[in-house]
C-alpha cells in the first residue's frame, strides 16, 4: 500500500491523471503574446493556447504545466522519493530540504514520503523567496549575467498558494516548515541542526551558491544532494563545480535525466 499511495501521489502531483491536453495562460518572452494578453486580461478574460504534451513530456520535466504541482517530471519525482527512502532504512540523520518550491510539489512528495514510513522525527523544510527569482547580481555573479527568471510571472507562488496546496493533500502539518525570503537572507540563520537530503531548486548561479555554502555542511555522511538545472541552467552548473573544487568533494555525480543530476556524500 505504501508504493501504491506515493505512485499515486506523483501521478495526481505531475497532473497525469487527466490525460496530454492543457489549457494554459499565453505567457512568455514574446512582447507581442505580452501585449495581447494584457489587453485581453483588462477587459476580464485570459488569452489561453492548447498544449499537448507528449506520451515522455511529463517523465522529463519538459513543460511548464497550467496545473499540476510541480513541473520536475516523474523521474525526478522517483528520485526524491529514492533519495528519502534510502536515508531512512539507513538510518542517515537529518531533516530534508528543498530550495526554490514553485507550487510545492516535490516538498509534498517529501511530506508524504515520511508519513508513508511513519517518521515523525524529521522535518521538511520549504525554502523560497515565494516571490520568484531574484533579478541577478552581474557584478558579483558574473555567471548570472543575462538571466531573466526574474520576469517570468509564472514562477511567482504566494506561500499562502504553497500552505494551500499541501493542505489539498493532507500534508499540512508540525512537519513542514517554511522559509520565506532570499536564500542569502534566510538559509545562513534557519534553525536546521542536520540535513540528510537537500534539494537545490534555484535555477541560478547565486540561489546555488548560497543553498551550498549554509546546508552542505549540515548534511550528514550518507546524505543525498539533488541539483535540479545542473544540466540546464550552465550557471547553476558552474556553482556546483565551484563549490566542489573548494571543498574538495568528488563524489560521482549521477545523471537523474537530461536536466538533473545528484550526489551523495561519502565524507
Amino acid at each position: 500500500m505504501r508504493e501504491t499511495y506515493l505512485q499515486l501521489m506523483k501521478n495526481i502531483l505531475l497532473n497525469k491523471i487527466y490525460g496530454q491536453v492543457e489549457i494554459r495562460p499565453v505567457i512568455g518572452a514574446n512582447p507581442v503574446n505580452r501585449l495581447v494578453a494584457k489587453a485581453v486580461k483588462s477587459a476580464g478574460l485570459l488569452l489561453v493556447k492548447e498544449i499537448h504534451v507528449g506520451p515522455n513530456g511529463r517523465d522529463v520535466g519538459l513543460d511548464w504545466p497550467a496545473t499540476a504541482h510541480t513541473m520536475i517530471g516523474m523521474k525526478r519525482l522517483d528520485n526524491v522519493q529514492f533519495c528519502i527512502e534510502d536515508v531512512i532504512v539507513k538510518g542517515v540523520p537529518g531533516d530534508v530540504i528543498e530550495t526554490g518550491v514553485w507550487r510545492g510539489g516535490a516538498t509534498i512528495l517529501m511530506r508524504a514520503v515520511l508519513k508513508a514510513w511513519g517518521v515523525t522525527d524529521r522535518k521538511v523544510w520549504v525554502a523560497d523567496s515565494f516571490e520568484g527569482l531574484p533579478a541577478p547580481d552581474e557584478e558579483k555573479y558574473p555567471a548570472d549575467r543575462g538571466d531573466r527568471f526574474h520576469t517570468f510571472e509564472q514562477l511567482k507562488v504566494s506561500l499562502e498558494q504553497v500552505q494551500a496546496n499541501f493542505r489539498s493533500y493532507d500534508l499540512l502539518d508540525d512537519q513542514v516548515k517554511f522559509l520565506k525570503g532570499w536564500f542569502s537572507e534566510t538559509l545562513p540563520h534557519a534553525p536546521i541542526e542536520r540535513l540528510a537530503v537537500m534539494r537545490l531548486d534555484g535555477d541560478m548561479y547565486e540561489s546555488t551558491m548560497d543553498a551550498l555554502v549554509s546546508l552542505y555542511p549540515k548534511l550528514s555522511v550518507g546524505g543525498y544532494v539533488i541539483i535540479d538545472d545542473y544540466e540546464a541552467v550552465p550557471a547553476c552548473k558552474q556553482a556546483v563545480h565551484d563549490y566542489r573544487a573548494k571543498h574538495g568533494i568528488e563524489d560521482e555525480i549521477i545523471t537523474i535525466d537530461p536536466q538533473s543530476s545528484y550526489w551523495r556524500r561519502s565524507a
